[in-house]
Parts: structure tokens; C-alpha cells; sequence
């Protein structure tokens, strides 16, 4: 059995609040002698939580930081592997365990793309995913500001853009699939007649100028980044935020008053089976309703 899973998407952690402060027991006296902090050894109840920052309500929090691993190309957004991090847990850090956990566990399909946002941008993480044989789709962090030189008169823009001796943005000319490159052509050249005043190159078609994914996989991916193929399968990256609400707010993920790791995942697969149920019976829902009516039909 092969199943062909066309796009994923793994985001950033979702925050799982589990208590208003940590948990813990002391092991001493000290308090009922009126000792208030004392460095004595406690016992915390969910050692595997800790505190961290959520971005979406502006506060700190205490719980967990859930990694989920959804199908971008399902049309009902369903989830597929999830993951509990401690809170603090970095979603770079969350991605690699995640990843590393599935890859192992869940082989019986192929993956095409990975959908991350601009907290997965890293070079490790790059080569991580192509290893796999899977194409990264993975978001620019805006805080990079630096050009990269090329030890040419050529410069690569933040974007991984190629910048000529004058300061003009080349343009994508094609991609070859035969040495996986990217073609640029200068902008100047491209319409009918080259208006450069300053020609870097004597050549009537213009200056080219080509970047391999091998050279740097972050600023070259195979499907460059502002095309409307890329515009088109990073939206898709949406489908794991409506997951999450459904996760939240309709199944009250949160509303859990567990205190043990192993019960917040039995919890979190419990919805997940209610998401892919709901899912099933909208994909069949006319083939029941006829089914319905043919049963009562006959108790009837």
C-alpha cells in the first residue's frame, strides 16, 4: 500500500494551557515551620511543562507547546501527528523532534513539499528536509537583512535575488531541471531592446546569471520564492490554523483538567479521531443519507 501525500504542512506550536502555575509538591516542613522558600527537592506532578510566551493572547502561560502535523492538500484540513513540547520549546526545536518521530514512524506514504513558516528558517533545517527528498517551502525571515557575495560583480539580495554591478533586481528566466538551476536574465534585457546604458555583458541577449539549490538551499529553492506557483502552495499553509480552531474552540481541547502527559495526548487523539470522522462523513455524507433512508424505510 502507497499513499501520496502532495503537500504537508508543519507549523509552529500551538500553546496548550494546562494550569495557571506549576505544579509541584515540596517533600519538607519548611512551610509549616513559617519557612516560605527553602531550597529543598519538589515533586512536580508534570515535570514536562514549563512556561512560556504565546504571541497570539500577549502573555505568559504554563502547559505545553503543540507541534501538529497536518495534510495541506486535504480538503477537510485534517491533523496527522501530533507532538507536546514543553512551552519554552522553540518551534525550530519542535519541528526537528516532530519530524524526526514520523519519518520513523509513519512510512507508508511519500511526501512532496514541506509548508513551514519564517520561524523554520534555517539552514540545518533546509538540508534536514531535502535529505528526505523533500522539497522545502519555507518562508523568509524578514530580519535578515545582509547580501551575500559571490565573489563576483554579482550580489544576492536577502530574498536570494540577484542584484547586478548597478543595483537592478535580475528576473526569473526559467528554471533547468536538467542541471537544477535557476536562470536569471537582466532586466534591462528583457524586452524587445536592451535600454542598459552600462552593459556588464557584450552578449545581445543580455546578462545571465544562474544559482544552484546545492550552492544555498535557504536562498535557491527549487520553487522560487514570489511566483505565483510559490503564492500559490504556501496559502495552503492556512488549512492547520483552521485545524487548531477545531482543536481549541469547537472540541475544547483546553478545557482538560489533566495532570499527566499521557492523558492531554489521549485527549488530543480523541479529537483527532472526532476530526476525521466529521471528515469521513462529509466526504460520504450523500451515500448515508441514502443509506438512511433505506434503512428506516424498511424498520419502518
Amino acid at each position: 500500500m502507497s499513499v501520496q501525500f502532495h503537500d504537508f504542512f508543519k507549523r509552529e506550536g500551538t500553546p496548550i494551557v494546562t494550569a495557571s502555575h506549576t505544579r509541584s509538591k515540596s517533600t519538607c516542613n519548611c512551610h509549616a515551620q513559617g519557612i516560605a522558600k527553602c531550597k529543598h527537592p519538589r515533586i512536580y506532578s508534570q515535570p514536562d511543562c514549563d512556561s512560556g510566551w504565546d504571541s497570539h493572547r500577549e502573555k505568559y502561560y504554563n502547559g505545553y507547546s503543540l507541534y501538529m502535523i497536518n495534510a495541506c492538500d486535504s480538503p477537510y484540513d485534517l491533523p496527522l501527528y501530533p507532538r507536546l513540547h514543553k512551552a519554552s520549546c522553540h518551534d525550530s526545536i519542535g519541528f526537528v523532534v516532530s519530524w524526526a518521530e514520523f519519518s520513523q514512524r509513519f512510512n507508508l506514504g511519500t511526501i512532496d513539499k514541506m509548508l513551514l513558516d519564517a520561524a523554520h528558517d534555517a539552514e540545518a533545517i533546509y538540508k534536514l528536509i531535502n535529505h528526505k527528498k523533500v522539497e522545502p517551502i519555507i518562508d523568509l525571515n524578514k530580519r535578515t537583512k545582509k547580501k551575500m557575495e559571490t565573489g563576483s560583480d554579482m550580489t544576492i539580495s536577502p530574498e536570494g535575488i540577484p542584484i547586478c554591478p548597478i543595483g537592478k533586481e535580475m528576473k526569473p528566466n526559467g528554471y533547468d531541471h536538467t542541471q537544477n538551476r535557476q536562470k536569471w536574465r537582466c532586466p534591462l534585457a528583457c524586452g524587445s531592446k536592451n535600454t542598459c546604458t552600462t552593459t556588464c555583458s557584450t552578449a545581445k541577449y543580455g546578462r545571465t546569471y544562474h544559482t544552484h539549490s546545492k550552492d544555498n538551499l535557504r536562498l535557491f529553492p527549487k520553487t522560487l520564492r514570489g511566483t505565483e506557483k510559490w503564492k500559490c502552495t504556501y496559502k495552503r499553509r492556512t488549512s492547520v490554523e483552521r485545524s487548531n480552531k477545531r482543536e481549541k474552540i469547537d472540541y475544547h481541547l483546553e478545557a482538560g483538567n489533566h495532570r499527566s502527559t499521557m492523558m492531554w495526548y489521549m485527549r488530543i487523539f480523541g479529537i483527532m479521531i472526532c476530526q476525521h470522522i466529521d471528515a469521513w462523513y462529509s466526504h460520504r455524507e450523500d451515500e448515508l443519507k441514502t443509506l438512511k433512508e433505506h434503512i428506516f424505510q424498511i424498520t419502518a
